[in-house]
C-alpha cells in the first residue's frame, strides 16, 4: 500500500538494466501556447479569471451591462436597427397557433378564441418587447396575471416588467440555491421570484423597498444559458459595447477632422528665415476673402490652402468591418446590420441569409418552449372553467393538447425558381405540402379548404379559363409560304 502511494506521488522506479543500472525516468511534458503569459500578452489577459457563472454575472456587473447596453441602443442607430430589425425578424406579426388534435371543429374553434385573446392583451407586441430586452438587457421577465378589463372571456393577461425589478432588496439566507430575486431548489430549477413593487429607477423608489414573493409558476423568464449554472442572462450587445463607443468616437473624429479642413481657407506662410526680407504681418490675424477676385500677399508671403481630405478613404471600410464584428455576436449579417446591400450579390446574400435564418429558428423555438406554452397552458387552465368557452370533447384533455406555433415565413428573392424547386420536391415526394406551407408561416389545411372554395366559386361563375387544343405541328418537309407563315406567327384577336 505504502509503495502504491510512493508511485502516486513521486512516480515509479525506472526499470532496472541487465547490469544492474536504472534507466532515467522519461519526463512527458506538454505546452499550450496559449497558456503561457509572457511580457506580450500579459495586460491582454489580466482580466482573465476564474469565476463561476453566477459569480461572474454578479448583480453589479449586470446593472453595469444594462445601463450601457441601454445607452448605446437609445443614443446609436446602429444598434437601436440592429435591435429592432432582430425583433421584427425573429417576431413578425405574431405566432399563431394550431391544434393538432382529430376534431378539426374543436381546433379552429379554440384557435379563434387564443387569437382573439392574444390580440386583446397585444400579445405579439409584448413578444417584440421581450426580444428586444433581451437583447439589451440580456432577460426579460412575465408576470401572468389576471386584469378584468380585457374585453374577452379569459382574463388572464401578460405583465412585462424589467430585470432591474427582479431582485431581493434585504438580504436573505446566503446559499448555492439563493440567486438576486431568485430561489432555486436543489435541481436549479426555480421556485419563488422576488418583484420589486416600484422600479429601483422610479422616482419614488427610494421611499419603499417592498416586493412580492410570486411562485414561479406565475413568472416567465426568458434568456439565454451560456454557461453551466447561469441563472440570470447579460445583454446579447455586451462583446459589441466597445466597439459600438469606438465606431461613434472614429465617427466623430473624422467629422472634427473634415470641419477643421474646411474652416480654414488658407495659411499665409513665408520661406524667408527668421528677421529675412519680409514685410511683417500680425500673427494669428484673418483675412476676409472675396469671391471671384485676385489677392494680393505682403512681401516675403505666400497663401497656401489647407486641403480637405476628409474623410479618408478607409473611414467607409472601417466602418464596414466595424459593423461586420458587431452584428457577428447576433448571427446577423452585415447588409441586415448596417440596412446596406450594395456590396451583395444573389449568391453571397443567400449564403449569409442561411445562417441569420437559421439563427432566427433557433430563437423562435426557445421563445415557444420557454414562452409560448407556458402561456397556452394557462390560458387553457382558465378557458376549461368558463362554462360554454370550450367544446365539451376537448375538456377531459386539455392538459395534453398537441399543438404547435406557425411564424411568419421568409419571402424568397426570386419567386419563380422558388415555385420550381417546390413542385420539383413534391413530385419527387421529398417534402409535403404541410412543409412548404409551414416555411411560409401558414396551414396547410386551411390553405387548401380555402382554395377549394375559390375553385368552386370561380366554376359556378363560369370564370374557369378554356384549355384548347393544341395545333398540330405541320411536316417540316413541306413548304410554308411567305403569307403562310406570318399568319402562323402572327397571333389572332383570340389570343389577347
Amino acid at each position: 500500500m505504502f509503495d502504491r502511494l510512493k508511485n502516486l506521488l513521486f512516480g515509479s522506479a525506472a526499470p532496472a538494466l541487465a547490469d544492474g543500472k536504472r534507466r532515467a525516468p522519461r519526463v512527458i511534458r506538454a505546452r499550450y501556447d496559449a497558456a503561457l503569459t509572457t511580457d506580450n500578452n500579459r495586460r491582454h489577459w489580466a482580466n482573465a479569471d476564474g469565476l463561476s457563472a453566477r459569480a461572474a454575472n454578479s448583480p453589479v456587473v449586470r446593472r453595469t451591462l444594462r445601463n450601457r447596453a441601454r445607452y448605446e441602443v437609445a443614443n446609436n442607430s446602429y444598434a437601436r436597427g440592429i435591435v429592432l430589425t432582430l425583433a421584427n425578424d425573429c417576431i413578425g406579426t405574431g405566432p399563431r397557433l394550431q391544434l393538432l388534435s382529430d376534431n378539426r371543429a374543436a381546433n379552429v374553434l379554440i384557435e379563434k378564441e387564443f387569437s382573439r385573446w392574444a390580440k386583446a392583451i397585444a400579445l405579439p407586441e409584448k413578444l417584440r418587447t421581450m426580444r428586444m430586452a433581451k437583447s439589451e438587457d440580456g432577460e426579460s421577465f412575465g408576470i401572468l396575471t389576471n386584469n378584468p378589463r380585457l374585453s374577452t372571456e379569459v382574463k388572464l393577461d401578460l405583465k412585462l416588467v424589467e430585470a432591474d425589478q427582479v431582485t431581493t432588496p434585504v438580504p436573505v439566507a446566503i446559499g448555492p440555491n439563493v440567486v438576486d430575486g431568485i430561489i432555486l431548489d436543489d435541481f436549479g430549477n426555480p421556485i419563488e421570484f422576488h418583484v420589486l413593487r416600484v422600479h429601483p429607477g422610479d422616482a419614488n423608489s427610494r421611499f419603499t423597498l417592498e416586493y412580492e414573493r410570486l411562485p414561479a409558476k406565475t413568472v416567465l423568464h426568458y434568456f439565454r444559458v451560456d454557461r453551466p449554472g447561469q441563472a440570470r442572462g447579460i445583454p446579447e450587445l455586451t462583446p459589441a459595447l466597445p466597439l459600438f463607443a469606438m465606431l461613434r468616437d472614429y465617427s466623430l473624429a473624422t467629422l472634427d477632422a473634415a470641419k477643421a479642413a474646411a474652416y480654414f481657407a488658407g495659411i499665409l506662410y513665408t520661406d524667408a528665415p527668421a528677421n529675412g526680407e519680409s514685410e511683417n504681418v500680425e500673427p494669428m490675424d484673418t483675412i476676409e476673402l472675396e469671391r471671384n477676385a485676385l489677392l494680393t500677399m505682403p512681401g516675403g508671403w505666400k497663401l497656401g490652402q489647407v486641403e480637405a481630405q476628409q474623410p479618408t478613404s478607409s473611414y467607409a471600410d472601417f466602418k464596414r468591418e466595424l459593423i461586420c464584428e458587431v452584428a457577428r455576436c447576433l448571427s446577423m449579417p452585415f447588409n441586415i446590420a448596417a440596412g446596406n446591400s450594395s456590396g451583395y450579390n444573389y449568391a453571397s446574400g443567400r449564403l449569409d441569409h442561411q445562417m441569420y435564418f437559421k439563427a432566427i429558428r433557433v430563437e423562435q423555438a426557445h421563445i415557444a418552449t420557454t414562452v409560448l406554452d407556458r402561456i397556452f397552458a394557462a390560458w387553457v387552465e382558465e378557458a376549461v372553467l368558463i362554462d360554454g368557452l370550450l367544446p365539451q370533447s376537448m375538456r377531459g384533455m386539455s392538459s395534453d393538447w398537441s399543438h404547435q406555433w406557425f411564424w411568419d415565413g421568409w419571402e424568397h428573392v426570386d419567386p419563380t425558381k422558388e415555385a420550381t424547386a417546390q413542385a420539383t420536391r413534391l413530385q419527387n415526394n421529398t417534402t409535403t405540402l404541410a412543409a412548404e406551407f409551414a416555411k411560409s408561416g401558414r396551414d396547410w389545411e386551411s390553405e387548401l379548404r380555402q382554395r377549394a372554395k375559390e375553385v368552386a366559386l370561380i366554376n359556378e361563375l363560369g370564370l374557369a379559363p378554356t384549355q384548347t387544343e393544341p395545333a398540330e405541328n405541320k411536316s417540316a418537309s413541306a413548304p410554308v409560304g411567305r403569307d403562310e407563315q406570318e399568319n402562323v406567327d402572327a397571333p389572332s384577336p383570340e389570343d389577347y
